[in-house]
């Protein structure tokens, strides 16, 4: 019975390890996204869409490793809070930026908060 355990650990191990690469992969790519594009509104997406990946990936990486322990459930805890508001909150700043004037970039085509303050 233990060379079993010891086996589905070491995948477990494993799983988790990959689940971490990839969430850090989104972290990055979040990061990279709030550099390179050209405005808030850009910046807010990447960042709110990708860091909750990202955030989450970390999380469901601890969990994994750590089990239903207290930290493992506080961890899928934040993840799942984090995957709930952050994207909400990302709308709610764009929205008043939008309302503040803050204007969009050059490439951008539609507008449509624009739009519909107009009707």
């Amino acid at each position: 019975m233990s060379g079993i355990s010891v086996f589905i650990n070491m995948i477990m191990n494993i799983l988790s390890d990959i689940v971490l690469l990839i969430g850090l992969i989104f972290v990055f790519l979040g990061m990279l996204g709030l550099i390179r594009l050209p405005d808030v509104y850009n910046r807010l997406h990447t960042t709110a869409k990708i860091g909750t990946l990202g955030a989450f990936g970390v999380m469901l990486s601890i969990l994994m490793r750590a089990g239903f322990a207290p930290i493992g459930v506080k961890a899928i805890a934040v993840g799942l809070f984090l995957l709930l508001t952050a994207p909400i909150a990302a709308h709610m700043i764009t929205r008043a930026a939008h309302r503040h004037g803050v204007g969009l970039c050059k490439e951008s085509i539609i507008d449509e908060y624009g739009e519909a303050r107009e009707r």
